[in-house]
């Protein structure tokens, strides 16, 4: 779990650019590929894996796409990875992989203990804390959230 597979990676760009650029409309896949350069094969996959567990939810439509189901600050990081991990198919090498017994007594617990550590970590980072230091980087979203009406 201590590696960022591309997919994790894509999760969370994802989550973070509909989070960022949403401005209370949803955001198309399309959008999300064109922005982020995620391709559409691994974006389909993992947006409707994070909808199916809650994390989003999706419209459908001419003017539909995705939108976070609970307040950014409420979805962590690990939310995120906990539901791509579900869906990644290689196998996790330190439950299924060979090794003698210094490394499943050993190295192996002290490996689960540091990922252990990492995923409190990231619970405590929120979808929130992300879109803040975009903020902060002076990143604009791609749509200004501004009042929208016409008179």
């Amino acid at each position: 779990m201590l590696t960022l597979s591309k997919k994790r990676l894509y999760a969370i760009e994802a989550v973070l650019d509909i989070a960022f650029n949403a401005g209370g409309h949803p955001v198309q896949a399309a959008a999300i590929t064109e922005r982020q350069g995620i391709p559409k094969r691994y974006l389909e996959q993992v947006l409707q894996a994070l909808t199916r567990a809650g994390v989003l939810s999706g419209q459908r439509g001419p003017k539909g796409g995705y939108t976070l189901a609970r307040e950014r600050r409420r979805i962590s990081v690990g939310d995120v990875l906990r539901v791509v991990r579900q869906i990644e198919t290689s196998p996790d090498p330190i439950t299924e992989a060979p090794g003698s017994s210094l490394g499943h007594q050993v190295v192996r617990p002290l490996w689960l203990e540091l990922q252990q550590d990492v995923m409190a970590r990231l619970d405590r980072i929120t979808i929130e804390d992300l879109c803040r230091r975009a903020q902060d980087s002076n990143l604009r979203p791609a749509v200004e959230h501004g009042i929208d009406f016409t008179i």
